[in-house]
This record gives structure tokens, sequence and C-alpha cells, in this order.
């Protein structure tokens, strides 16, 4: 079990051992103002030096005494459309695409949306293999990709005629467009290739003509953009993964990321835009919420960011409700072990339980309890609608 306490009370107890405050001591400060490095406040205006050494950050793992009977449920209530697919290797053998099929059926996942960038030869002939297993044919859909790179006024052309090719072969929608697409793909001239480039907008308006919703992953975690100190909620993460922090001297801003992706949406009114991650505002629902009104060309699944639904049970409830036509689910890496805790989020009335990867979140996650006819719809219906030719 995690911890649900901050994580800047984490870092606080760590720095102990170190601080200048002898174990036990206290220290005054004013109402409201930070304690001190080493120190936790005990009472309005008093901080305290724990009395022995503590755990760090890594070891912390209190054992909640909540007396509840949780919620296990291998198979989702209702057919489920994974949108944000990545089968990792599954594809490439009809063997291998049977016993993924025999994986699906035991999570009661009806479709995967393979967003792996297929185009060409390598989508046509995934396609056939495909379309050779008889059970699978129609659980397995394909996003076709493209590549970003030396984009200039000429490269509109060729990415829409091989666009109209993959179509032909069957691809349902483009994607996933990856978070180098606005951090540090380059254009033709060496300058950043922007969300917003007018350069784009053909490909854009071929994806329109088409019917191709188009799945994009814009930016990462705010908190990587930001400094790693004791402030940063995702300090473990990046203190684990120290390459997933970006550096100001070298990308752009996460709120000018956050402009240039809007702009796009604004620009193109015509095609579906289906954001990654809740957009990487799901901390922020009042903004994913101005978002659906402002953009209705725009839609979002909620792959690998449970533990933002999960910690705000009451906001993102009442976000499902509002707009339960605008959410898919997905999940990401496909780890199907971690499918459940989708479940128990969505579907049930749980409290405090953990997520399933604890450096991503040292919080709790709390069930929403959704009816039957939204869970439908993010499960499965609004997917079956964004694919439908």
């Amino acid at each position: 079990m995690r911890s649900t306490l901050s994580l800047s009370l984490f870092l606080t107890l760590a720095t102990v051992a170190r601080a200048q405050i002898a174990p036990g001591q206290e220290v005054n400060v004013a109402i409201g103002a930070e304690c001190p490095a080493g120190t936790v406040s005990i009472r309005p205006g008093r901080c305290r030096a724990p009395t022995m050494t503590p755990p760090n950050l890594v070891d912390y793992r209190p054992r909640s005494t909540v007396a509840a009977a949780p919620t296990t449920q291998r198979k989702a209530k209702f057919p489920v459309t994974d949108w944000h697919g990545h089968p990792q290797g599954s594809l490439g053998s009809l063997a291998a695409i049977r016993a993924l099929g025999l994986t699906l059926d035991s999570l009661n996942i009806r479709v995967m949306v393979a967003a792996d960038r297929l185009s060409g030869d390598r989508l046509r002939a995934t396609r056939a293999r495909l379309d050779s297993v008889p059970e699978m044919r129609d659980r397995i859909k394909l996003m076709a990709g493209y590549d970003f790179r030396d984009v200039g006024p000429a490269w509109a052309a060729k990415a829409v005629k091989q666009l109209e090719a993959d179509v032909a072969a069957g691809a349902v929608a483009v994607g996933e467009i990856q978070q180098g697409f606005g951090l540090s793909t380059k254009k033709a001239d060496g300058t950043r290739l922007t969300l917003n480039d007018p350069d784009l907008a053909p490909f854009w308006e071929a994806c329109a003509r088409l019917k191709m919703p188009v799945f994009i992953h814009v930016a990462d975690p705010a908190q990587f953009f930001e400094p790693i100190d004791a402030n940063n909620e995702r300090w473990l993460e990046l203190s684990l993964f120290p390459g997933r922090r970006y550096d100001p001297a070298q990308f752009p801003a996460f709120e000018t990321l956050m402009k240039e992706r809007d702009d796009l949406f604004r620009r193109q009114p015509r095609t579906t835009f289906v954001i990654a991650h809740l957009g990487w505002n799901g901390n922020d629902v009042p903004r994913l919420r101005a978002l659906f009104d402002k953009y209705p060309n725009v839609y979002s699944e909620i792959g690998a960011v449970l533990y933002e639904i999960g910690r705000q049970p009451r906001a993102y409830q009442d976000l499902f409700m509002h707009y339960p036509d605008r959410i898919l689910f997905g999940k990401d890496s496909f780890q199907p072990d971690e499918y459940p805790y989708f479940w128990r989020v969505l579907e049930s009335r749980d409290d405090y339980f953990d997520y399933y990867r604890p450096y991503h979140a040292f919080w709790k996650l709390y069930g929403l309890g959704l009816p039957d006819a939204v869970l439908k719809k993010v499960y499965s219906e609004n997917a079956a609608r964004l694919m439908r030719k």
C-alpha cells in the first residue's frame, strides 16, 4: 500500500537527517507559512521534526487500515473497444493474433484499435494477416501513421496520397501521432514544426474529407516541464526516468504546446481530433470542460491517466455524465493485468485503493460508479461512431 501524504511531505521527512534541526525540535512560523525543511506542521504556526529516522520516499509504504470489500473483476461489465491499443508484436503471426484474441476475451475487450502508425506495405501485410484469422478479422482495427519530419510546401501532397492509399487498405484513423510532434520534430528548413503549421493544413483537410479521425498525443504531463523539486508531484517518476524531463532551454513550454494545439483545433473545425491521455489536462477538469465546449470536433481517451480520474471521482463523474459522447476508452501500454483497475474506477463505488504503478501516483483512487448508459458509450459506442465511414 502507498501513502496518501503529499510528495512534498515525503521529501521533507527524507531531509530531516540533513537539516539543521534536532530530532523532535519544534519551530514556530507564521500561521499559514510553510514549515522549514525537515519539519512537519503539527498545529497552526508550529512545526516539528520527527524523533525517528524517517523512511525514504521509495520505502515508505504504510498499510491502509480501511476495512472494505474490494471490487475484483477481470472482465469489463460491457464489451470494450480499446481506442489506444499497442499490441506489442501480437500482430506478427497468425498464432500471436489468435493468442491476442484469447487475452482480449478474458477482459471483455471486443475491439482493439492498434495505434502503431502502420502505413503502406506494413499496413497492408498486417491487415492481410488479420483477415486470414476469421475470428479476429473485425476485432483489430489499424491506424495509419506518417513521418512529420522535413515538412515543407511539398510535404502534404505526398502525405495525402499515402493517406488515401492507407484508407483504401483498411486504416480507420490516423495515429498515434506521438509527442515528438510539436516538441522536437523539425521542418525541412530546420525550424521546429509547430502543431498549427500552415504547411500541414492540406493533410488535416484530407483527413476530414476521408472521415479519418486524428489521434494525437501532444506534450506530456505538465510536471515534466517544471523544476524537479519537493513541490513536483512527479518527482519520483522523473527521478526513475530522468529522460522524461523537458529542459526549457531545449523544448517549448507546456503552455506553448497547449496554445498551438488549441489553435490547430480552431483552424481545422471539420477534422475530428482525439487527444491522447486526456490531453495531459487530466489534473484540470475545468480546462477539459472548456475544451469540449469550445471545440465540438475534439474527443479524448483515457489511456495511462487513470490516476487523474480516480483521485477526483466527483469531478470526473460530472465530466463523464456531461460529455458521455466525447470520451473514449483507451489503455495505452498493453499489460492485461492492468485493465481491471480501469473497470474498478469506472464501474465501482470503491474507496481508497491503489493505482497500478506507484511511481505515477502515490495517492489513492476512488470509483466513479458510472451508470450503464455512460459506460456503454465510453467503452465502445463512441469509438464505433468515429470509425464508421
